[in-house]
Parts: C-alpha cells; sequence; structure tokens
C-alpha cells in the first residue's frame, strides 16, 4: 500500500506516517512546515518506503506513480496558527481539500479526511454526537477554522456521492502528546512549558470549561480502524473523559514537581464552554475506544518535553 499524507510533518502527521510505515506501507509526506517541522520525521530519514515533500497543497499536488490512500491532515490546527494565518487556513481547508481530492479521485485511491470537534463550535448538544450539526459562529475571530473544517466535510462528501469517491471523516477531539510545539498555544503544551520553568500557568477565564484529552497514540489507533473500516460519514475520535481547564493545570504542574501560582487571564471569544465526544460509534462500528489515562499520557508527554524542550 501506498499511501499520500499531507500535512504530514506536524504533529499528528508524523505520527500517521510512523504508524503506517510500520504498517510495511509506502508513505510520501507532503508539508509546507508554516507549521510542521521536518524534525519531526527524523526517525524515517533513512526509511526507503518513506518520502518527505516540501510543498504548500494550495497549490497544485504533482504526484507520481500509483496511490492507495490520501490522508488529509493539512491545516494550521492551533488557535495560535489559524489565528495568525486566518486566510491561509481557510485556503487549506478550502483549495487545499479539493487539491488532495483531486488527487485522490485521479489516482483511484481512497480519502481519509481529518476534520475536528471544532465542527461543533461552542455546542448546546453535551457530549457532542455526529449528527449535532454545531453551533458555530461564522463570522468570528475562530471561524476561519471551524467553516474550513464544515467546508472540507462538505466538499468529501460531495466527491463521495458525485464520483463515487471511497471516502472517511474523523472528527478529532483535543489530542495531546509528543511533538507538539513548545508554543504551540495549546493548553497541554502551554502549562508543561509554564510549570517545567517554574512561571505563572495562564488559565483563560475561571478555569471552570472542560476539555477532553486523547493522547495522541489511542487517536492514531482510530485512525487506522477507521480506515479499515466501511463507514463514510463522520466519526468521533477522542477520549470522553472530561477535565476543566483548572483541573488540567493543576494536574501537570503536580506532575511537573511545580510550584508555579496559577494566574487567569479573559478567555477568547467563541471558547467552547464544554467539550466531550460521543464515541459510541467508534465503540460500536470499530471497537475503539481510548486506553491511554490522563495521567500517564500527561508523564509520557512531559518526560518527551523534558528532553526535547530547552
Amino acid at each position: 500500500m501506498r499511501a499520500l499524507v499531507t500535512g504530514g510533518g506536524g504533529f499528528l502527521g508524523s505520527h500517521l506516517c510512523e504508524r503506517l510505515i510500520g504498517e510495511g506501507w509506502e508513505v510520501v509526506a507532503m508539508d509546507s512546515f508554516l507549521t510542521g517541522a521536518p524534525s519531526n520525521l527524523a526517525g524515517l530519514a533513512t526509511e526507503p518506503r518513506f518520502n518527505l515533500v516540501e510543498h504548500d497543497i494550495t497549490r497544485e499536488i504533482d504526484l507520481t506513480g500509483d496511490i492507495d490512500w490520501v490522508f488529509h491532515l493539512a491545516s494550521p490546527a492551533s488557535p495560535v496558527d489559524y489565528l495568525k494565518h486566518p486566510i491561509h487556513t481557510m485556503k487549506v481547508g478550502a483549495i487545499g481539500t479539493m487539491n488532495a481530492l483531486g488527487v485522490a479521485k485521479a489516482k483511484d485511491a481512497s480519502f481519509f479526511l481529518t476534520s475536528t470537534s471544532e465542527v461543533y463550535g461552542d455546542p448546546l448538544v453535551h457530549p457532542q454526537p455526529e449528527s449535532y450539526w454545531g453551533n458555530v459562529n461564522p463570522i468570528g475571530p475562530r471561524g476561519v477554522y471551524d467553516e474550513a473544517k464544515r467546508f472540507a466535510e462538505a466538499m468529501t462528501m460531495a466527491y463521495h456521492r458525485a464520483h463515487g469517491l471511497d471516502v472517511r471523516i474523523v472528527r478529532i477531539f483535543n489530542t495531546y502528546g509528543p511533538r507538539m510545539r513548545r508554543h504551540d498555544g495549546r493548553a497541554v503544551p502551554n502549562f508543561i512549558w509554564q510549570a517545567m520553568n517554574e512561571s505563572p500557568l495562564t488559565i483563560h477565564g475561571d478555569g471552570s470549561q472542560t476539555r477532553s484529552l486523547c493522547y495522541v497514540d489511542d487517536l492514531i489507533e482510530g485512525f487506522w480502524r477507521l480506515a479499515g473500516s466501511s463507514l463514510v460519514t463522520p466519526v468521533n475520535i477522542g477520549n470522553p473523559a472530561e477535565v476543566t481547564v483548572l483541573e488540567l493545570a493543576q494536574s501537570i504542574a503536580a506532575a511537573a514537581g511545580s510550584s508555579s501560582e496559577i494566574v487567569y487571564e479573559p478567555r477568547p471569544q467563541d471558547d467552547p464552554e464544554r467539550r466531550r465526544p460521543d464515541i459510541t460509534l467508534a465503540k460500536s462500528a470499530l471497537g475503539w475506544e481510548p486506553q491511554v489515562d490522563l495521567a500517564s499520557g500527561l508523564e509520557r508527554t512531559l518526560g518527551w518535553a523534558r528532553r526535547n524542550w530547552s
């Protein structure tokens, strides 16, 4: 099997590339390195079945040879990134998705879209099932990411209906683990970096808002099982164990042995109040549920950060 992985140099993309190589596949990773890094793929540098191509997928993708799967992961994913690059984020979600779908159609390949729990916006339904259409502010600052992913889902299903393209859509909930960037802007790397440096842990709002955090190895296992299924409609992959942001900060400080104080800052506009996946479909159709609890996952992530962040 041979796969194209867009965004292959990113946090999730690099882990997926390693999994596919480990399963015996050939992999072409494509990344503009706007937010990804070649260093994430250093472990595959001498692997003959792996090829890394620097390319912005908002431009036409020229790929030689047969392809069995296109895994489309390319997109800024952290609020820090998509608020800094709002137009490019929408271009990746729209033009980039169409280019990736075009490759899949031309190569008669299956297409795997990584969507996001952000399509649910600030949800009015809790937990969020795949049938929920969401509560998104299309003109708010976060809308550039939310709507880009919603468009990508719609375009993926349009290719499926109009061209018979074999597709999968995963809605990813908050994920963490090794290779997150030090200044990614999301809660886990922020808190780890601050705790490691005995800096104040900054919480937006009063910390009562919740997140559901999935360790990266569990997420990639969900990808693998979804790719091997016949499910065409979106599937939530995430950890349903809900934690407040304040509890998360306290857990990371304790794991790091840090005496950092907690300080509070205003919450960003449209920041979701609660986020928790309904994984009934993933459990029944894929036999998937997360295996790594938060304490174990944070310990692994903290260990990696201590070795790699200076």
